[in-house]
Protein backbone atom coordinates (compact mmCIF):
# COMPACT_ATOMS: atom_id res chain seq x y z
CA UNK A 1 0.00 0.00 0.00
CA UNK A 2 1.37 3.56 -0.80
CA UNK A 3 1.18 6.14 1.49
CA UNK A 4 1.26 10.17 1.05
CA UNK A 5 1.77 12.61 3.97
CA UNK A 6 1.70 16.70 4.04
CA UNK A 7 2.23 17.83 7.05
CA UNK A 8 2.06 22.18 7.08
CA UNK A 9 2.67 24.51 10.80
CA UNK A 10 -0.66 27.01 10.91
CA UNK A 11 -0.35 30.29 12.63
CA UNK A 12 -4.05 29.21 14.36
CA UNK A 13 -5.21 26.93 17.15
CA UNK A 14 -5.76 23.29 17.01
CA UNK A 15 -9.37 23.76 18.12
CA UNK A 16 -9.95 26.27 15.57
CA UNK A 17 -8.39 24.42 12.72
CA UNK A 18 -10.11 21.35 13.48
CA UNK A 19 -13.45 23.48 13.45
CA UNK A 20 -13.15 24.92 10.09
CA UNK A 21 -12.88 21.51 8.86
CA UNK A 22 -15.94 20.64 10.88
CA UNK A 23 -18.01 23.20 9.24
CA UNK A 24 -20.27 22.96 6.00
CA UNK A 25 -18.19 24.07 3.24
CA UNK A 26 -15.03 22.82 3.89
CA UNK A 27 -15.15 19.87 1.27
CA UNK A 28 -16.08 23.34 -1.07
CA UNK A 29 -13.52 25.05 -0.08
CA UNK A 30 -10.77 22.09 -0.30
CA UNK A 31 -11.92 21.34 -3.75
CA UNK A 32 -9.43 23.16 -6.25
CA UNK A 33 -10.15 25.53 -8.82
CA UNK A 34 -8.76 22.95 -11.78
CA UNK A 35 -10.19 19.68 -10.25
CA UNK A 36 -13.75 19.31 -12.13
CA UNK A 37 -15.66 17.85 -8.97
CA UNK A 38 -19.28 18.22 -8.03
CA UNK A 39 -20.81 17.27 -4.26
CA UNK A 40 -23.49 14.59 -4.89
CA UNK A 41 -24.44 14.46 -0.68
CA UNK A 42 -22.53 15.83 2.42
CA UNK A 43 -23.68 15.33 5.60
CA UNK A 44 -22.63 17.91 7.84
CA UNK A 45 -19.96 17.47 10.07
CA UNK A 46 -16.96 14.72 10.06
CA UNK A 47 -18.58 12.21 13.03
CA UNK A 48 -18.49 8.84 12.78
CA UNK A 49 -20.93 7.71 10.14
CA UNK A 50 -21.59 10.60 8.31
CA UNK A 51 -20.59 10.53 4.44
CA UNK A 52 -19.49 12.36 1.39
CA UNK A 53 -20.73 11.66 -1.81
CA UNK A 54 -18.96 13.39 -5.07
CA UNK A 55 -18.41 13.10 -8.64
CA UNK A 56 -14.97 13.43 -10.01
CA UNK A 57 -15.15 14.18 -13.63
CA UNK A 58 -12.13 13.63 -16.45
CA UNK A 59 -13.16 14.71 -19.52
CA UNK A 60 -15.55 12.04 -20.79
CA UNK A 61 -15.43 9.67 -17.58
CA UNK A 62 -17.67 10.03 -14.82
CA UNK A 63 -16.15 8.98 -11.40
CA UNK A 64 -18.61 8.39 -8.52
CA UNK A 65 -16.33 8.38 -4.82
CA UNK A 66 -17.96 7.53 -1.64
CA UNK A 67 -16.63 8.03 1.64
CA UNK A 68 -17.64 7.48 4.97
CA UNK A 69 -16.13 9.19 7.88
CA UNK A 70 -14.10 7.45 10.98
CA UNK A 71 -11.95 7.32 14.18
CA UNK A 72 -13.44 10.79 14.75
CA UNK A 73 -11.38 12.30 18.01
CA UNK A 74 -13.23 16.12 18.48
CA UNK A 75 -11.00 19.05 17.84
CA UNK A 76 -7.94 16.90 17.01
CA UNK A 77 -8.55 13.99 14.01
CA UNK A 78 -10.92 11.95 11.53
CA UNK A 79 -10.71 9.93 8.77
CA UNK A 80 -12.31 9.51 5.54
CA UNK A 81 -12.41 5.59 4.18
CA UNK A 82 -13.39 5.07 0.07
CA UNK A 83 -16.47 2.85 0.17
CA UNK A 84 -16.82 3.18 -3.99
CA UNK A 85 -14.17 5.25 -6.11
CA UNK A 86 -11.35 4.92 -8.29
CA UNK A 87 -8.75 3.56 -5.77
CA UNK A 88 -8.85 -0.65 -4.57
CA UNK A 89 -7.86 1.29 -1.26
CA UNK A 90 -7.98 5.15 0.10
CA UNK A 91 -7.45 5.85 4.11
CA UNK A 92 -7.18 9.81 4.61
CA UNK A 93 -6.81 10.74 8.13
CA UNK A 94 -6.77 14.41 8.53
CA UNK A 95 -5.17 15.54 11.99
CA UNK A 96 -4.82 18.87 13.49
CA UNK A 97 -1.92 19.33 16.37
CA UNK A 98 -1.53 21.56 18.70
CA UNK A 99 1.80 23.64 19.41
CA UNK A 100 1.86 26.19 21.68
CA UNK A 101 -1.46 27.61 22.45
CA UNK A 102 -1.90 29.91 19.48
CA UNK A 103 -0.43 26.93 16.41
CA UNK A 104 -1.17 23.94 15.02
CA UNK A 105 -0.15 21.47 12.50
CA UNK A 106 -1.92 20.38 10.05
CA UNK A 107 -1.55 16.81 8.68
CA UNK A 108 -3.12 15.20 5.85
CA UNK A 109 -1.47 11.46 5.67
CA UNK A 110 -3.03 8.93 3.26
CA UNK A 111 -2.49 5.52 2.78
CA UNK A 112 -4.13 4.10 -0.83
CA UNK A 113 -3.57 1.25 -3.48
CA UNK A 114 -3.53 1.66 -6.77
CA UNK A 115 -6.06 -0.44 -9.01
CA UNK A 116 -4.60 -3.24 -10.98
CA UNK A 117 -2.31 -4.48 -8.28
CA UNK A 118 1.17 -4.29 -10.02
CA UNK A 119 -0.11 -2.77 -12.74
CA UNK A 120 -1.89 0.16 -11.24
CA UNK A 121 1.59 0.90 -9.42
CA UNK A 122 3.72 0.54 -12.45
CA UNK A 123 1.73 2.92 -14.85
CA UNK A 124 -0.64 5.13 -12.11
CA UNK A 125 1.77 5.55 -8.78
CA UNK A 126 3.65 8.68 -10.05
CA UNK A 127 0.59 10.71 -11.52
CA UNK A 128 -0.71 10.59 -8.47
CA UNK A 129 1.74 11.35 -6.28
CA UNK A 130 2.20 14.69 -8.49
CA UNK A 131 -1.29 15.19 -8.43
CA UNK A 132 -1.71 14.86 -4.44
CA UNK A 133 1.41 17.19 -4.39
CA UNK A 134 0.14 19.38 -6.26
CA UNK A 135 -3.54 19.16 -4.98
CA UNK A 136 -2.62 19.19 -1.22
CA UNK A 137 -0.46 22.35 -1.69
CA UNK A 138 -3.51 24.33 -2.55
CA UNK A 139 -6.14 23.07 0.05
CA UNK A 140 -3.30 23.63 2.91
CA UNK A 141 -2.34 27.22 1.55
CA UNK A 142 -6.66 27.93 1.44
CA UNK A 143 -7.43 26.59 4.51
CA UNK A 144 -4.19 28.92 6.41
CA UNK A 145 -5.59 31.60 4.33
CA UNK A 146 -9.22 31.14 5.03
CA UNK A 147 -8.49 31.07 8.46
CA UNK A 148 -6.32 34.38 8.41
CA UNK A 149 -9.43 36.06 6.81
CA UNK A 150 -11.66 35.01 9.70
CA UNK A 151 -9.36 35.68 12.55
CA UNK A 152 -9.53 39.33 11.54
CA UNK A 153 -13.01 39.33 12.21
CA UNK A 154 -12.88 37.21 15.29
CA UNK A 155 -14.08 39.83 17.43
CA UNK A 156 -17.58 40.84 15.24
CA UNK A 157 -20.72 38.90 15.55
CA UNK A 158 -21.54 35.70 13.36
CA UNK A 159 -23.58 36.94 10.29
CA UNK A 160 -26.72 35.53 8.86
CA UNK A 161 -26.37 36.54 5.57
CA UNK A 162 -28.78 36.03 2.32
CA UNK A 163 -27.12 36.03 -1.15
CA UNK A 164 -28.07 35.68 -4.76
CA UNK A 165 -25.81 34.23 -7.21
CA UNK A 166 -24.84 31.78 -5.57
CA UNK A 167 -24.22 28.97 -7.98
CA UNK A 168 -21.98 31.55 -10.23
CA UNK A 169 -17.84 31.82 -10.07
CA UNK A 170 -17.90 34.23 -7.22
CA UNK A 171 -21.18 33.02 -5.02
CA UNK A 172 -20.31 29.08 -4.94
CA UNK A 173 -16.78 30.53 -3.48
CA UNK A 174 -18.80 33.08 -1.41
CA UNK A 175 -21.38 30.43 0.23
CA UNK A 176 -18.44 28.01 1.68
CA UNK A 177 -16.26 30.66 2.82
CA UNK A 178 -18.93 32.13 4.90
CA UNK A 179 -19.99 28.86 6.82
CA UNK A 180 -16.70 27.42 7.40
CA UNK A 181 -16.20 30.88 9.09
CA UNK A 182 -19.57 30.02 11.37
CA UNK A 183 -21.29 32.26 9.75
CA UNK A 184 -24.81 31.45 8.26
CA UNK A 185 -26.29 31.33 4.56
CA UNK A 186 -29.72 31.70 3.33
CA UNK A 187 -29.51 31.35 -0.68
CA UNK A 188 -32.25 32.96 -2.66
CA UNK A 189 -33.19 31.01 -5.82
CA UNK A 190 -34.94 30.98 -8.48
CA UNK A 191 -36.44 27.69 -8.43
CA UNK A 192 -38.20 25.71 -5.51
CA UNK A 193 -36.48 26.29 -2.51
CA UNK A 194 -34.85 23.43 -0.42
CA UNK A 195 -33.06 23.80 2.90
CA UNK A 196 -31.09 26.85 3.57
CA UNK A 197 -32.93 28.52 0.59
CA UNK A 198 -35.85 30.94 -0.11
CA UNK A 199 -37.50 31.88 -3.49
CA UNK A 200 -36.92 34.99 -5.55
CA UNK A 201 -37.77 35.74 -8.83
CA UNK A 202 -36.55 39.18 -10.34
CA UNK A 203 -38.07 38.77 -13.86
CA UNK A 204 -41.73 38.24 -11.83
CA UNK A 205 -40.67 40.93 -9.38
CA UNK A 206 -41.10 38.23 -6.23
CA UNK A 207 -38.95 37.57 -3.05
CA UNK A 208 -39.73 35.98 -0.13
CA UNK A 209 -39.59 39.13 1.66
CA UNK A 210 -40.48 37.32 5.43
CA UNK A 211 -37.23 34.69 4.70
CA UNK A 212 -35.20 38.45 4.79
CA UNK A 213 -36.39 39.18 8.28
CA UNK A 214 -33.54 38.85 11.01
CA UNK A 215 -30.90 38.48 8.17
CA UNK A 216 -28.26 40.41 9.01
CA UNK A 217 -27.10 41.61 5.57
CA UNK A 218 -27.81 40.64 1.51
CA UNK A 219 -25.11 39.95 -0.84
CA UNK A 220 -26.70 40.23 -4.39
CA UNK A 221 -24.23 38.51 -7.11
CA UNK A 222 -27.01 37.55 -9.82
CA UNK A 223 -26.99 38.71 -13.22
CA UNK A 224 -26.92 37.60 -16.86
CA UNK A 225 -23.61 36.85 -18.46
CA UNK A 226 -21.91 39.33 -20.48
CA UNK A 227 -19.20 37.32 -21.75
CA UNK A 228 -20.86 36.68 -25.60
CA UNK A 229 -21.64 38.96 -28.42
CA UNK A 230 -23.89 41.61 -27.57
CA UNK A 231 -27.26 41.61 -29.77
CA UNK A 232 -30.20 44.06 -29.21
CA UNK A 233 -31.77 41.31 -26.82
CA UNK A 234 -28.54 40.00 -25.48
CA UNK A 235 -28.02 43.80 -23.99
CA UNK A 236 -31.43 44.30 -22.78
CA UNK A 237 -31.01 40.90 -20.87
CA UNK A 238 -28.30 41.82 -19.18
CA UNK A 239 -29.21 45.51 -18.26
CA UNK A 240 -33.01 43.70 -17.15
CA UNK A 241 -31.03 41.13 -15.20
CA UNK A 242 -29.03 43.61 -13.35
CA UNK A 243 -31.58 46.79 -12.72
CA UNK A 244 -34.71 44.34 -12.11
CA UNK A 245 -32.98 42.08 -9.89
CA UNK A 246 -30.98 44.86 -7.88
CA UNK A 247 -34.90 47.05 -7.29
CA UNK A 248 -36.41 44.37 -6.14
CA UNK A 249 -33.88 43.31 -3.60
CA UNK A 250 -33.43 47.02 -2.35
CA UNK A 251 -37.09 47.66 -2.04
CA UNK A 252 -37.48 44.40 0.07
CA UNK A 253 -35.14 45.94 2.18
CA UNK A 254 -36.37 49.04 3.02
CA UNK A 255 -39.92 47.19 3.67
CA UNK A 256 -38.68 44.82 5.75
CA UNK A 257 -39.24 45.18 9.62
CA UNK A 258 -35.75 44.03 11.62
CA UNK A 259 -34.12 42.80 8.05
CA UNK A 260 -30.77 43.17 6.56
CA UNK A 261 -28.79 46.87 7.76
CA UNK A 262 -25.99 45.86 5.01
CA UNK A 263 -26.44 45.24 0.98
CA UNK A 264 -22.91 44.71 -0.59
CA UNK A 265 -24.54 44.70 -4.29
CA UNK A 266 -22.16 43.52 -6.91
CA UNK A 267 -21.09 46.30 -9.48
CA UNK A 268 -18.06 46.35 -12.32
CA UNK A 269 -15.51 48.43 -13.15
CA UNK A 270 -17.20 48.39 -16.71
CA UNK A 271 -18.63 51.90 -14.60
CA UNK A 272 -15.22 53.86 -15.74
CA UNK A 273 -15.01 52.90 -19.50
CA UNK A 274 -12.12 52.57 -21.77
CA UNK A 275 -8.70 54.43 -19.49
CA UNK A 276 -6.17 54.45 -21.28
CA UNK A 277 -3.10 54.54 -18.94
CA UNK A 278 -4.32 56.49 -16.41
CA UNK A 279 -5.19 55.68 -12.76
CA UNK A 280 -8.56 55.93 -11.80
CA UNK A 281 -10.35 55.53 -8.30
CA UNK A 282 -13.78 55.70 -6.72
CA UNK A 283 -14.30 59.33 -7.27
CA UNK A 284 -13.70 59.43 -10.93
CA UNK A 285 -16.41 60.24 -13.20
CA UNK A 286 -18.14 57.78 -15.61
CA UNK A 287 -16.86 56.35 -18.28
CA UNK A 288 -18.92 55.76 -22.09
CA UNK A 289 -20.07 52.98 -23.33
CA UNK A 290 -22.72 49.96 -23.00
CA UNK A 291 -20.61 48.55 -19.73
CA UNK A 292 -20.68 52.25 -18.48
CA UNK A 293 -24.24 52.76 -19.15
CA UNK A 294 -25.03 49.12 -17.51
CA UNK A 295 -23.45 49.94 -14.17
CA UNK A 296 -24.72 53.54 -14.13
CA UNK A 297 -28.32 52.05 -13.63
CA UNK A 298 -27.22 48.60 -11.86
CA UNK A 299 -25.99 51.34 -9.47
CA UNK A 300 -28.97 53.54 -9.08
CA UNK A 301 -31.50 50.70 -8.68
CA UNK A 302 -30.29 50.23 -4.96
CA UNK A 303 -31.44 53.80 -4.12
CA UNK A 304 -34.53 52.48 -2.34
CA UNK A 305 -32.19 50.50 0.12
CA UNK A 306 -29.99 53.81 0.88
CA UNK A 307 -33.28 55.69 1.54
CA UNK A 308 -34.31 53.57 3.96
CA UNK A 309 -30.71 53.64 5.85
CA UNK A 310 -29.43 50.38 4.66
CA UNK A 311 -25.58 50.81 4.14
CA UNK A 312 -25.04 49.79 0.44
CA UNK A 313 -21.69 48.98 -1.18
CA UNK A 314 -21.10 48.76 -4.69
CA UNK A 315 -17.93 46.51 -5.05
CA UNK A 316 -16.49 47.27 -8.91
CA UNK A 317 -15.32 43.65 -9.69
CA UNK A 318 -12.27 43.85 -12.04
CA UNK A 319 -11.71 40.83 -13.74
CA UNK A 320 -11.69 38.07 -11.67
CA UNK A 321 -8.74 35.58 -11.61
CA UNK A 322 -9.84 31.84 -11.01
CA UNK A 323 -8.77 28.36 -12.25
CA UNK A 324 -12.42 27.31 -12.20
CA UNK A 325 -14.02 29.79 -14.36
CA UNK A 326 -14.66 32.59 -15.34
CA UNK A 327 -11.97 34.68 -18.25
CA UNK A 328 -9.00 32.56 -17.57
CA UNK A 329 -10.94 29.00 -17.42
CA UNK A 330 -11.78 30.32 -21.05
CA UNK A 331 -8.15 30.98 -22.15
CA UNK A 332 -6.48 28.12 -20.95
CA UNK A 333 -7.13 25.79 -23.71
CA UNK A 334 -5.36 28.38 -26.10
CA UNK A 335 -2.48 29.11 -23.90
CA UNK A 336 -2.20 25.54 -23.18
CA UNK A 337 -1.84 24.26 -26.47
CA UNK A 338 0.39 27.00 -27.51
CA UNK A 339 -1.31 29.25 -29.26
CA UNK A 340 -2.13 32.16 -26.70
CA UNK A 341 -0.75 35.69 -26.76
CA UNK A 342 -1.39 39.44 -26.28
CA UNK A 343 -5.06 40.38 -27.77
CA UNK A 344 -4.38 43.49 -30.07
CA UNK A 345 -1.78 45.63 -29.38
CA UNK A 346 -1.93 44.35 -25.98
CA UNK A 347 -0.97 48.03 -24.36
CA UNK A 348 -4.97 47.91 -22.47
CA UNK A 349 -4.63 47.50 -19.04
CA UNK A 350 -6.38 44.44 -17.12
CA UNK A 351 -7.98 45.31 -13.55
CA UNK A 352 -7.62 41.97 -11.67
CA UNK A 353 -8.31 40.22 -8.80
CA UNK A 354 -7.67 37.08 -7.37
CA UNK A 355 -10.73 35.13 -5.97
CA UNK A 356 -10.01 34.56 -3.28
CA UNK A 357 -9.18 38.26 -2.87
CA UNK A 358 -12.35 39.14 -3.75
CA UNK A 359 -13.82 37.38 -1.35
CA UNK A 360 -12.11 38.91 1.34
CA UNK A 361 -13.25 41.86 -0.24
CA UNK A 362 -16.76 41.35 0.29
CA UNK A 363 -16.47 40.19 3.89
CA UNK A 364 -14.82 43.06 5.13
CA UNK A 365 -17.27 44.97 3.49
CA UNK A 366 -20.22 42.99 5.36
CA UNK A 367 -18.36 43.90 8.69
CA UNK A 368 -16.54 47.62 7.81
CA UNK A 369 -19.04 50.19 8.20
CA UNK A 370 -16.49 52.74 6.46
CA UNK A 371 -17.27 51.09 3.31
CA UNK A 372 -19.66 52.52 1.41
CA UNK A 373 -20.92 53.50 -2.26
CA UNK A 374 -18.10 52.09 -4.94
CA UNK A 375 -15.72 50.15 -3.79
CA UNK A 376 -13.14 49.33 -6.50
CA UNK A 377 -12.53 45.12 -6.12
CA UNK A 378 -9.37 44.84 -8.29
CA UNK A 379 -5.26 44.16 -6.95
CA UNK A 380 -3.36 46.93 -6.56
CA UNK A 381 -0.94 46.07 -9.75
CA UNK A 382 -3.23 45.94 -12.82
CA UNK A 383 -1.32 44.58 -15.37
CA UNK A 384 -1.38 45.52 -19.66
CA UNK A 385 -3.11 42.36 -21.94
CA UNK A 386 0.90 41.58 -23.09
CA UNK A 387 2.02 41.59 -19.62
CA UNK A 388 -0.99 39.54 -18.77
CA UNK A 389 0.03 36.93 -21.96
CA UNK A 390 3.67 36.83 -20.70
CA UNK A 391 2.96 35.63 -17.09
CA UNK A 392 0.25 33.31 -18.04
CA UNK A 393 2.94 31.85 -20.62
CA UNK A 394 5.53 31.62 -18.08
CA UNK A 395 3.17 30.07 -15.61
CA UNK A 396 1.85 27.18 -17.90
CA UNK A 397 5.62 26.89 -19.66
CA UNK A 398 3.88 27.46 -23.14
CA UNK A 399 4.65 30.18 -25.67
CA UNK A 400 2.25 33.44 -25.73
CA UNK A 401 3.60 35.20 -28.69
CA UNK A 402 0.63 34.78 -30.97
CA UNK A 403 -1.38 37.67 -30.89
CA UNK A 404 -5.32 37.61 -31.69
CA UNK A 405 -5.38 40.71 -34.20
CA UNK A 406 -8.19 43.34 -33.72
CA UNK A 407 -9.99 43.27 -36.61
CA UNK A 408 -10.77 39.18 -35.98
CA UNK A 409 -11.55 40.54 -32.37
CA UNK A 410 -14.11 42.92 -34.05
CA UNK A 411 -15.68 40.70 -36.74
CA UNK A 412 -16.02 37.53 -34.47
CA UNK A 413 -17.32 39.61 -31.35
CA UNK A 414 -18.63 43.08 -32.14
CA UNK A 415 -18.77 45.68 -29.65
CA UNK A 416 -18.66 43.17 -26.84
CA UNK A 417 -14.66 42.39 -28.28
CA UNK A 418 -13.80 46.35 -28.51
CA UNK A 419 -15.27 47.08 -25.02
CA UNK A 420 -14.07 44.04 -23.16
CA UNK A 421 -10.72 42.90 -25.13
CA UNK A 422 -9.70 45.62 -27.06
CA UNK A 423 -10.12 48.11 -24.15
CA UNK A 424 -9.42 48.55 -20.52
CA UNK A 425 -8.83 50.56 -17.68
CA UNK A 426 -6.17 50.86 -15.11
CA UNK A 427 -8.44 50.68 -11.79
CA UNK A 428 -6.67 51.47 -7.89
CA UNK A 429 -8.24 50.07 -5.49
CA UNK A 430 -7.95 52.55 -2.72
CA UNK A 431 -11.01 52.23 0.03
CA UNK A 432 -10.38 48.55 0.16
CA UNK A 433 -6.68 49.89 0.86
CA UNK A 434 -7.54 52.27 2.82
CA UNK A 435 -9.89 50.26 4.93
CA UNK A 436 -6.93 47.70 5.68
CA UNK A 437 -8.13 44.75 3.47
CA UNK A 438 -4.73 42.40 3.02
CA UNK A 439 -4.34 41.33 -0.48
CA UNK A 440 -2.83 37.35 -0.49
CA UNK A 441 -2.32 37.62 -4.05
CA UNK A 442 -1.21 41.20 -4.90
CA UNK A 443 1.12 40.32 -8.11
CA UNK A 444 -0.73 38.61 -11.08
CA UNK A 445 1.99 35.43 -11.05
CA UNK A 446 1.39 34.48 -7.51
CA UNK A 447 -2.27 34.94 -8.37
CA UNK A 448 -1.99 32.17 -11.51
CA UNK A 449 0.33 29.81 -9.95
CA UNK A 450 -2.09 29.37 -6.88
CA UNK A 451 -5.01 29.12 -8.37
CA UNK A 452 -4.09 27.08 -11.74
CA UNK A 453 -1.58 24.20 -9.05
CA UNK A 454 1.32 25.81 -10.61
CA UNK A 455 3.36 26.80 -7.04
CA UNK A 456 6.02 24.01 -7.16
Amino acid sequence: MAEFRKRTEMSHPADELFAWHERPGAFQRLVAPWDDVVLLEGSDGVHDGTRTIFQLRRGPVRIRWEAVHRDHQPGRSFTDVQERGPFAAWSHTHRCEPVGEARSVLDDHIHYELPLGPLGRLFGGGSIRRTLDRMFAFRHRRTQLDLDRHAAMSGRDRLHVAITGSSGLVGSALVPFLTTGGHRVTRLVRREPGPGEAHWDPARGEIDRAALEGVDAVVHLAGHSIASRWTRSRKEAVLRSRVDGTRLIAQALAEVDGGPRVLVSASAIGFYGSGGEEWVDEDCASGQGFLAEVVREWEAAADAARRAGVRVVHPRIGMVVSGGGGALAKLLPAYLAGLGGPIGHGRQYMSWIALDDLLGALYLALHDDRLEGPVNAVAPAPVTNREFSRVLGRVLRRPAVLPLPAPVVRLAFGEMGREMLLEGVRVRPDRLVSAGLPFYFPELEAALRFELGRMG
